[in-house]
């Protein structure tokens, strides 16, 4: 359009050149407001997504609500705590039970002479094997004080024979 407005300049017709700025300058007025049209109709195009993306959301909401509703109705509070309560209480009363089963079981138990019998078999084994327990004691050593040391020298070896005799006198063949 620019191009035939110079030539019709340079043949000097005044009058086609005017009519053909007017028309440029329409076309140039349309064109921005093609484009300003084009930005509004995108913008409205994007409302309109945010509104349906709303309106989805107000749904997801309105429906949970629905459900906390349901649940708080069917679950009464005062009812849940004594429950809870409840509960508390007679594992407490559990434990306690089980604490005294466990003391009277412990009393039968050490009450039977299971340490005294205990301790005769363990004399006799020591017995069997040549080892005095009760006069030795008094002559041991207190822990930490005059403890004997090793020396490197002195090696105690024990023969196959001793160890072999003290088998048989365990009765372990």
């Amino acid at each position: 359009m620019e191009m035939e407005i110079k030539k019709m300049a340079k043949s000097g017709n005044r009058e086609a050149c005017k009519i053909l700025a007017k028309q440029l300058v329409q076309l140039r007025k349309q064109k921005n407001r093609t484009y300003a049209v084009s930005s509004k109709v995108t913008s409205m195009s994007t409302q309109t997504k945010v509104m349906n993306s709303q309106m989805k959301m107000a749904g997801a909401m309105s429906a949970t609500a629905k459900t906390m509703q349901a649940v708080n109705k069917k679950m009464d509070p005062q009812k849940t705590l004594q429950t809870m309560q409840d509960f508390q209480k007679e594992n407490m009363k559990m434990g306690m039970t089980e604490d005294m089963i466990n003391d009277t079981l412990d009393e039968i138990f050490d009450e039977s002479g299971d340490e005294e019998e205990s301790q005769d078999i363990v004399n006799q084994v020591l017995d069997e094997i040549g080892i005095e327990i009760s006069g030795k004691m008094v002559r041991a050593p207190a822990a930490g004080k005059n403890l004997p040391t090793a020396s490197p020298k002195r090696k105690t070896q024990i023969s196959d024979d001793e160890i072999e005799r003290q088998l048989r006198a365990l009765g372990v063949d």
